[in-house]
């Protein structure tokens, strides 16, 4: 019996790819078979994961600018999977978000994906290939001080079943909402803004979510690959958590 999770002759194309839940997801994908895309801003970093993983490629690339996104997919001559991973945070209510932050969120996080999916479609379509999009917890529940944060991930969800509405049968589009993931994304946090109390800080993180700790990268990975691969070819217009129990409380 065939790996239904196998992604042998498969490219996957992720961005963000070259850390956090995006180099968990490169290494994973690759390990399953998939030639794999990294797409990331720090181009050295995306270069270093991509000589050690058989096949994979590096690819330097704003996702926000559009010039570049179009020179990225001049080079592509077929894809299958997209994982829309590559996002920023920012901590604040409503009253200490600054417009210029908050649309740097957008920028990032909604108008990436976005583009980076307008540009795959027609590659998608032709064969019935995957859109992956990182959502978050916070795009289903509020969370304290991450207005801008909550409205992009917000967008993401929306945006991912709408995909599915239009092409339900051209393509499959699917979100995945994890909890607070152990990763880099959290160190810049831990750092930005709890220099001085990164411990207490990170315990408390770790009771958020009802198991009592944080997530791992390899987990959310292992959950993307599901979904991109074959044994999830009924998903469709999905959005799944991953979250320890947070959004069960």
């Amino acid at each position: 019996m065939l790996d239904p999770f196998r992604l042998d002759g498969k490219i996957a194309l992720i961005t963000g790819g070259a850390s956090g839940i995006g180099e968990a997801a490169s290494r994973i994908f690759a390990a399953a078979g998939a030639q794999v895309l990294i797409v990331d801003i720090d181009l050295p970093r995306a270069e270093a994961l991509a000589k050690t993983l058989p096949g994979a490629t590096a690819h330097g690339c704003d996702i926000t600018n559009e010039v570049e996104a179009q020179n990225l997919f001049s080079n592509i001559a077929a894809l299958d999977i997209l994982f829309n991973c590559a996002g920023i945070g920012l901590v604040g209510n409503v009253e200490e978000t600054e417009l210029s932050d908050f649309q740097r969120l957008f920028r990032v996080n909604v108008e990436g994906t976005f583009l980076m999916t307008k540009l795959a479609l027609p590659h998608l379509r032709s064969v019935r290939g995957s859109v992956l999009n990182m959502g978050s917890v916070a795009g289903l529940v509020g969370v304290k001080r991450r207005f801008a944060y909550c409205a992009t991930k917000g967008a993401i969800i929306a945006l991912t079943r709408q995909l599915a509405v239009d092409y339900p049968v051209e393509i499959r589009a699917n979100c995945i909402a994890p909890g607070t993931v152990d990763s880099p994304f959290v160190e810049g946090y831990l750092e930005k803004y709890h220099r001085h109390e990164k411990d207490k800080v990170r315990a408390e993180l770790n009771q958020r979510q009802p198991l009592g700790r944080l997530g791992r990268p390899d987990e959310i990975a292992n959950l993307a690959l599901y979904i991109c691969s074959p044994a999830a070819d009924f998903m469709n217009g999905s959005v799944v958590t991953i979250d320890g129990g947070w959004t069960a409380a």
